[in-house]
């Protein structure tokens, strides 16, 4: 039987995977409201208050694994890696979403994807990332940027900490400031979208962000 004509007739449209596809494809990112459910993004969120409360987190570096360096005029976040094999419960979920999507644009769109690294992230009030490029100096395998925004239901725009595109057009370029509401994931190529995280101005900014790697 021929194997790839099997996987064809068996191969199902996932309308919200499309969306994205179509969204990257047409202006190099994607925003979607509702990749994971309000009790998913609940327990994730549980997840992340009970690492950092029991102080696992890390303050974030700029620079690779190579050349790291702690710049609070440039980030202030405070992070903790989190490992799929070794994860939580509710890690596992997470990664379990994530790898169905490697999985589909892999198929439909050839991408290539083989590795992924993700992250809890806390920005404390009053705390920042300055603009920047998700690539570093010849390392160019971060293919997709990946945050999902685990911040409570009672936050509110005025609280800052919005994640802002640059996005280049026919006269430079555009900012576009996207609001980090609880449940949101936003997705945009990493080595071409410069982006910047707008200082927290009241409570804490939670998410988990991660990158989706070639080889």
């Amino acid at each position: 039987m021929n194997t790839q004509l099997f996987e064809q007739v068996n191969f199902v449209e996932n309308p919200l995977y499309e969306q994205v596809i179509t969204s990257l494809l047409d202006q190099k990112y994607a925003i979607v409201d509702d990749f994971f459910n309000t009790e998913e993004i609940e327990e994730l969120r549980q997840s992340l208050k009970t690492v950092y409360e029991a102080d696992c987190f890390k303050k974030a570096a700029i620079g690779n694994k190579f050349n790291e360096e702690i710049d609070t005029t440039i980030r202030g976040d405070f992070i903790k890696w989190i490992n799929e094999a070794e994860g939580r419960a509710e890690e596992r979920l997470f990664f379990t979403k994530i790898n169905d999507l490697v999985a589909y644009l892999n198929r439909t769109c050839f991408l290539g994807i083989l590795q992924k690294e993700f992250h809890y992230a806390v920005y404390p009030k009053g705390t920042f990332y300055k603009r920047h490029l998700d690539t570093f100096q010849n390392d160019s395998r971060r293919k997709l940027s990946m945050v999902c925004y685990l911040n409570d239901a009672s936050w509110l725009a005025s609280n800052g900490g919005e994640l802002t595109l640059y996005l280049p057009d026919e006269t430079g370029e555009q900012a576009l400031d996207i609001i980090p509401r609880p449940g949101r994931v936003v997705i945009f190529e990493s080595q071409i979208l410069e982006h910047e995280v707008k200082p927290v101005l009241n409570s804490e900014r939670l998410s988990i962000t991660g990158w989706l790697k070639t080889r």
